[in-house]
């Protein structure tokens, strides 16, 4: 019997919901330059609305991947795509800085379970030696995102005021709800899409015949292993790091690119696609490497770990001459670097939570995206702070790079996925910490 490939179809719903979550997270860069205008909002206004985002994420990415593993990505994705949807409605109507703040903060707290809930259908959908690749094909929708979002964000600007913007933004995001709820199931045994021979598959190198949810929220020992794990602690950090990387780029580079260099808005639409582009190349390769170098070397060490930190180093790199030069050819061309070399290793850091704590992989991204969710403030809000004391985007760059080097460093002392791993039954019995 020839196995059916429903779990691609899958990895497409993943790849499409993180599409439009990401164009909704990101308008608000583009978009935030007329809301100063129209709402009275100052430099500073705009750095803590960016990062209100963060805040409400921070809430619910934790939260949310201890209820991904209780209830499971589907229930759980239904409600948070609704809401998030209406968030983005809410956007468009805001009247000043209160309302735009509280729209902002409710985008974060209904789109924090997103990745978790991808991390746990992953976890269910594939077998360990491809869920990198997997991983890899979803996450790519982040930089595509945000290289097609900003044209397509832009031209709605210039046709359209910027309410009128998010009220097309809200009905894409609403599209995809039934698609999601009727399509997916937690279980792949459940859907009647999927054959026995694309189940035996999906199974294939777990331990035992079936891999079904955990279906309870985790024990507290669980959640202790998880803090105290060594190579997950500095998953954290360097995810943390990706994330600072992530959220600058995200929400100041439309700005950067207009006050460094005097770009209209449609000329930043343009320039920001390049980056976006090359992270979307860099992403999709380095995630199939990752699970090309397991198979041959059979090290996570050499899979994961080396790949996190080289990339690290090189975006650490790769930010100097931005903050330097200024010049536009050297500052695009330093952060094409820095953004695809930041979002290189992104399917490898996810598959380390698979790779460590299998039957508590939501729980650990949960974690892990909690971090991510704190560089989203503080990306946004320490840059809008920068900028009111000295009117310049250098110090933001610097420091950047020390957040990177410092990864770098964390992750060649103490990431070692190999030695720190627990097999799946281990969560029977809550495992212990690697001393």
């Amino acid at each position: 019997m020839r196995a059916t490939r429903f779990h691609m179809v899958v990895i497409f719903l993943l790849f499409a919901v993180t599409v439009v979550n990401y164009i909704d997270r990101a308008a608000i860069s583009y978009a935030i330059p007329l809301m100063e205008q129209e709402l009275g909002l100052s430099k500073g206004d705009a750095g803590i609305i960016l990062g209100a985002f963060g805040l409400g994420y921070a809430v619910t990415t934790l939260l949310g991947g201890f209820a991904v593993d209780r209830y499971g990505a589907r229930l759980v994705l239904t409600i948070a795509a609704l809401l998030w949807s209406f968030s983005i409605g809410l956007t468009g109507a805001a009247t000043g800085f209160l309302t735009l703040y509280l729209a902002r903060t409710l985008l974060g707290v209904s789109e924090g379970p997103n990745f978790p809930a991808l991390a746990g259908a992953v976890s269910h959908w594939l077998p360990p030696q491809e869920q990198a690749t997997a991983l890899g094909y979803a996450l790519v929708s982040v930089p595509l995102a945000l290289a097609i979002g900003g044209p397509i964000v832009t031209q709605l600007l210039s046709v359209m005021d910027w309410r009128w913007t998010f009220g097309v933004l809200f009905a894409i995001s609403i599209a995809w709800v039934p698609l999601w709820f009727l399509l997916f199931r937690d279980d792949p045994a459940q859907s009647r899409h999927v054959n026995a021979a694309e189940l035996d598959h999906i199974r294939a190198g777990r331990e035992g015949t079936a891999h079904h949810a955990a279906r309870e929220w985790p024990a507290a020992a669980e959640i202790r292993a998880l803090l105290t794990n060594r190579t997950l602690l500095v998953n954290y950090w360097a995810f943390f790091v990706f994330g600072y990387f992530l959220f600058f780029f995200m929400t100041w580079l439309p700005s950067y690119l207009h006050q460094a260099y005097g770009l209209n808005l449609a000329q930043v639409g343009v320039f920001t696609v390049l980056p976006w582009l090359a992270a979307a190349v860099a992403l999709w390769g380095l995630g199939r490497w990752s699970d090309h170098l397991l198979k041959v070397t059979g090290r996570l060490r050499v899979a994961r770990s080396y790949l996190i930190a080289g990339t690290q180093f090189v975006a650490a790199l790769a930010v100097v001459p931005v903050a330097l030069s200024n010049n536009l050819t050297v500052a695009i061309a330093g952060i094409t670097v820095a953004v695809a070399a930041s979002m290189g290793a992104n399917a490898a850091y996810y598959a380390v939570n698979v790779d460590v704590a299998p039957k508590r992989a939501a729980t650990a991204l949960g974690i892990m995206d909690f971090g991510f969710a704190l560089s989203g403030f503080a990306a946004p809000v320490i840059t809008g702070w920068v900028l009111g004391l000295r009117g310049s985007f250098a110090d933001g760059f610097l420091l950047m790079t020390g957040l990177a080097l410092s990864s770098v460093v964390l992750v060649l002392a103490f990431h070692h996925p190999d030695a720190d791993r627990k097999p799946a039954r281990a969560f029977a019995e809550p495992f212990q910490a690697s001393s």
